[in-house]
């Protein structure tokens, strides 16, 4: 795509029960101002997948604050990026080790993923001694999961349709529709592998930090599906603006940051189509 953007049934009473006791004390949003201290609420927690819009800066920043605040308290088992594949890691590097470093373990692409704008949250967890962990699906398994219908079967079938229509969203509605299917599915190996990353990353008593465009962590068709049921975890989406009425179904948290200046990727990739095709 565009860079644009359970636990078992005893458990998931007794969590019901919790949430509905605290509700009346602990906020389930916070804003800049109040982040990280709001990590409190959500902890503890074995999985904590924090969702991006990868253009909004504050983004990035919460992710580091976020790195930051576990590391200083020793809670932060490993950090697990969307923006690197599975495979790569800082496993081994020296805190001290310089960005150029940092990048060639987690075979980092500039192309996909400018360094800057990701820099500051590997960097921090890396000084902290926390080894990050590419987590996304190998290019090199790409085509295979195109066909891989068997990762159908493990959404439901309106998940699966929702995560269709995102993939026809993110290509601006020009990705030919006997493609959507395919494209969907790597968005469901995606996960996936995303998933398996972080649950071989657990330690006792500390968290594994995941970050990933908002997609990617939601709870009906993303990360938390595809993670054991017997993993607890927490989503937290960050949104730029107005929080839309679906996010708050789909996280335990939702993290407010200024809205962005408007930008229609979109027209200027629809004008880039037209003048492909008139050529």
């Amino acid at each position: 795509m565009w860079n644009l953007q359970t636990l078992p049934r005893a458990a998931l009473l007794l969590t019901a029960l919790f949430t509905l006791s605290g509700c009346a004390t602990a906020p389930r949003s916070s804003t800049a101002d109040s982040w990280p201290q709001s990590l409190q609420h959500l902890l503890p927690t074995e999985v904590l997948l924090l969702g991006e819009r990868h253009d909004a800066p504050q983004h990035q920043d919460m992710q580091r604050q976020t790195v930051e605040w576990l590391a200083q308290r020793g809670l932060l088992a490993a950090l697990v990026m969307e923006m690197a594949e599975a495979g790569h890691s800082t496993q081994g590097l020296a805190p001290q080790a310089s960005e150029a470093q940092v990048q060639a373990a987690l075979g980092w692409s500039e192309a996909l993923w400018p360094w800057q704008r990701y820099a500051p949250v590997a960097m921090a967890a890396v000084r902290a001694g926390v080894p990050v962990l590419g987590g996304n699906l190998p290019r090199r398994q790409l085509r295979t999961a195109q066909t891989d219908t068997s990762l159908e079967a493990l959404l439901t079938p309106a998940a699966v349709e929702r995560q269709r229509q995102a993939v026809r969203e993110g290509h601006c509605d020009l990705l030919p529709e006997p493609r959507v299917p395919g494209m969907a599915r790597v968005q469901m190996a995606r996960d996936q592998s995303l998933a398996q990353t972080a649950a071989a990353a657990r330690r006792p008593g500390q968290v594994v930090l995941l970050v990933a465009g908002a997609t990617h962590v939601k709870r009906s068709l993303g990360v938390p599906v595809h993670l054991p049921q017997n993993i607890e975890t927490k989503v937290v989406i960050a949104h730029a603006g107005i929080a839309q009425a679906a996010i708050k179904t789909e996280a335990d948290w939702w993290h407010a940051t200024d809205a962005l200046p408007p930008d229609d990727a979109c027209e200027q990739l629809r004008q880039q189509w037209q003048n492909r095709l008139a050529r």
